[in-house]
């Protein structure tokens, strides 16, 4: 076992001074996550900074409307919450649909946007990994890559980002709150995420010593359609091989308002901003739905034991918008 040292600040700018004093540092709040991979060998810590006990475990409706949630707020809390329920139900079903019972009393909310991709070669230190260790190379690619990303990936990674939580807040259109040496600063969560590039070791746009002191939900009434829908390979406890989070308001027959975002198909939740243009103030029509989730996916790139991911998520996907958009109104 290696040695590492261990610290519980008292406040946001004493972790953030603790983390610039000690190099090799890594921030714990539920450590679902982290200690997995401490014992797995690819974390190696030099110390420990415990935020779980910091005053970040609140959902707190803001004066505009919005809901700001802390940091550490427990998944399985902020998935029962009554706000949460009536105005974001996606992301109350995405929360549901992630790991189990008892991860969700212990996995936080920064936690769960922290978490490292389950790629079996990067979990291995025995494989080539280039997210691991920048220029082994990606033993995924002409390996077992199953599970793997169809879209946004590169020849030096093609991981997938393994949160539910985070598809539901990109469509949601969710900001992360994040704080540092530096000060403060909040970003979009669809941009929080990248994509492999040349450089997949780097998951977020996260800052060096940076740590996420809250999520803020944009004002939503209660009523508007959403919903989650996850594809996975058994019923509990497994990582989404695709699934789709759809925000969707029609008004006379018309959308005017939709969010829609895919996760297990990429490196990060993945956006579909081609296909939310083509809907917005289109016709809320099965046939408008079917052109606008294969626009999206014609720029898909499966690899050659993944090409199943592309109907699945377009299936999924119309699945979801078919079921949220209200029936026509007969004549």
């Amino acid at each position: 076992m290696k040695g590492f040292g261990y610290l519980r600040p008292g406040s946001v700018e004493e972790a953030a001074e603790a983390f610039a004093a000690h190099p090799g540092a890594r921030y714990l709040a539920g450590g679902t996550n982290l200690v997995d991979l401490m014992k797995l060998g690819v974390e190696s810590p030099t110390c420990l900074i415990d935020i779980g006990r910091l005053p970040l475990d609140a959902v707190e409706e803001l004066p505009d409307g919005a809901l700001r949630v802390g940091a550490t707020v427990r998944n399985s809390d902020l998935a029962a919450h009554p706000l949460v329920r009536d105005r974001y139900p996606v992301l109350s079903q995405a929360l549901l649909a992630g790991a189990s019972g008892q991860l969700r009393n212990a996995a936080t909310t920064g936690g769960n946007l922290l978490q490292r991709t389950r790629c079996p070669y990067f979990q291995d230190l025995d494989k080539p990994c280039n997210k691991r260790e920048p220029g082994s190379g990606c033993g995924a690619r002409d390996g077992v890559h199953r599970d793997h990303a169809v879209l946004g990936h590169s020849p030096h990674c093609i991981a997938t980002n393994p949160s539910d939580m985070a598809v539901a807040l990109t469509a949601l259109d969710a900001r992360v709150e994040l704080y540092g040496t530096e000060g403060s600063r909040v970003i979009p969560v669809a941009d929080f995420h990248r994509l492999p590039g040349a450089h997949p070791e780097r998951d977020t746009e996260i800052r060096p010593g940076e740590l996420i002191t809250g999520v803020l939900l944009p004002a939503a009434r209660a009523g508007v359609p959403s919903a989650y829908r996850k594809a996975r390979d058994r019923a509990s406890y497994a990582f989404a091989l695709a699934s789709v989070a759809v925000v969707l308001r029609v008004a006379e027959g018309v959308v005017d308002q939709v969010g829609l975002a895919f996760g297990g198909l990429a490196h990060r939740p993945w956006r579909a901003h081609h296909a939310e243009t083509a809907l917005l103030g289109a016709a809320a029509t099965p046939a408008a739905f079917e052109g606008a989730v294969a626009l999206e996916l014609e720029r898909a790139e499966p690899l050659r034991d993944n090409a199943y991911k592309v109907p699945l998520a377009h299936n999924l996907a119309l699945e979801v918008l078919n079921r949220l958009a209200p029936a026509p109104v007969a004549p």
